[in-house]
């Protein structure tokens, strides 16, 4: 490449996202016959329900939906997203504060682009979703992870926080419950880092993409709901995604102070003006049609938990925390790395180069910890069918045990 042709210094500095990569890789080699056993990208293997379908049928034959719409989103989504919030975290909001973005991802990438100056930093638990410090890092910013192992139930303490602040934080970001962990903060724990971003004035950044999957009685802590002082500095990032099955549909929103919530339209009305119409017409039809759908795919993935859980944790040199929320597995393959492994006695250095092998030598794939902060670790999605997962399971299993 020319010299004039070289990118720019900030699109090189980002890192692609490894969970899409195992995903691709995976769908590669399914396509060239392979039995590949895919754990890799979080995606429910429902379908979208039925209703919200048909309503976007329903909405594709009106012409009204063939136009623009508010950059912000439609002004009944907006207002069914407010009265989601009351509904299920326990406090009201203006619609004014909400702005509709093309899936949760881009609340995220906006969220960063309207608060950080460059230098400003920001405090990411770790092990972390992958997008995040990347997204930091393309709004001029410094991510500043905190990891918790396995030992701590992937869960930091606030002293561990705040040994992480300086005069430029300017954000810390929540993930309740987590990927990849599935781990849930105990709601003490989410209030003292309320009390602690109010009196050290740090914005902080609910991401609640998950909030509807949690089990064993365990619930979602909603920071604004616990400590009602901090919503003039909350941003809340969510999205019908995870919840109703709609990863492809593509909506997702951002509720914030009005300030914020107008920069965020401002900033979307230059990059991809409003979210497709009739995408908001389906997600207005699954935030109003009720959660009995939802409950029922929540069961389904709480078998699968149990059964990935107690499969990973039965293997020599896995450990796995039990993951309260979400649906994915994060186990800690330290003691498989640095030792042959498997029939052929593989030695991994790095849990990227067991991912890699487990890929290549038994069609199993996982996502590596490295992309989430946390090196010798895995990512299992336990999004997939029951007959594969076991499959999965098996597999590994065997190949840990040869």
């Amino acid at each position: 490449m020319a010299q004039w042709q070289t990118l720019s210094r900030r699109i090189d500095a980002v890192a692609p996202s490894a969970t899409l990569a195992v995903d691709s890789k995976a769908k590669a080699m399914k396509a060239q016959g392979m039995n590949v056993i895919s754990f890799g990208a979080g995606e429910p293997n429902f379908p979208t329900p039925d209703h919200i379908v048909q309503a976007a049928a329903r909405a594709c034959l009106d012409p009204r939906n063939h136009r623009y719409t508010p950059t912000a989103g439609l002004p009944q989504l907006k207002q069914a997203i407010a009265d989601k919030t009351l509904r299920d975290s326990g406090y009201q909001i203006d619609p004014d504060q909400v702005v509709v973005t093309n899936g949760g991802k881009q609340a995220v990438y906006e969220t960063f682009q309207i608060l950080l100056n460059p230098g400003d930093e920001v405090i990411i638990p770790a092990p972390y979703w992958t997008s995040y410090p990347q997204m930091v890092l393309l709004a001029g910013g410094r991510p500043v992870p905190v990891l918790s192992g396995a030992d701590q139930g992937y869960i930091p303490s606030l002293e561990q926080l705040e040994a992480a602040r300086t005069e430029r934080t300017r954000a810390i970001i929540l993930n309740l419950p987590a990927n990849p962990t599935g781990a849930i903060w105990d709601a003490g724990l989410v209030a003292a880092v309320d009390r602690w971003a109010i009196e050290h004035q740090i914005w902080v950044i609910s991401d609640e993409i998950y909030e509807h999957l949690t089990y064993q009685g365990a619930h979602t802590p909603y920071p604004g709901a616990l400590v009602p002082q901090v919503r003039d500095q909350l941003i809340v990032v969510n999205g019908v995604a995870k919840t109703y099955a709609m990863t492809g549909w593509r909506v997702g929103w951002l509720v914030a102070p009005l300030p914020v919530a107008q920069a965020a339209a401002k900033l979307q009305g230059h990059m991809t003006s409003n979210v497709a119409n009739v995408s908001q017409q389906a997600a207005l039809a699954a935030l109003t049609g009720g959660l009995e759908d939802v409950e029922a795919m929540r069961s389904a993935f709480a078998l699968r938990r149990r059964a990935i859980v107690d499969a990973l944790n039965a293997m020599e040199g896995v450990t796995c925390p039990e993951p309260l929320g979400a649906f994915y597995a994060f186990a800690d393959v330290t003691g498989l790395l640095n030792r042959p492994v498997g029939p052929q006695g593989t030695v991994c250095a790095t849990s990227g180069e067991l991912a890699e092998v487990i890929l290549e030598q038994i069609q199993v794939a996982a996502v590596p910890g490295e992309a989430f902060g946390a090196p010798g670790c895995l990512r299992f999605s336990y999004a997939l069918a029951d007959d594969d997962l076991a499959e999965g399971m098996r597999r590994l299993g065997a190949w840990v045990s040869a």
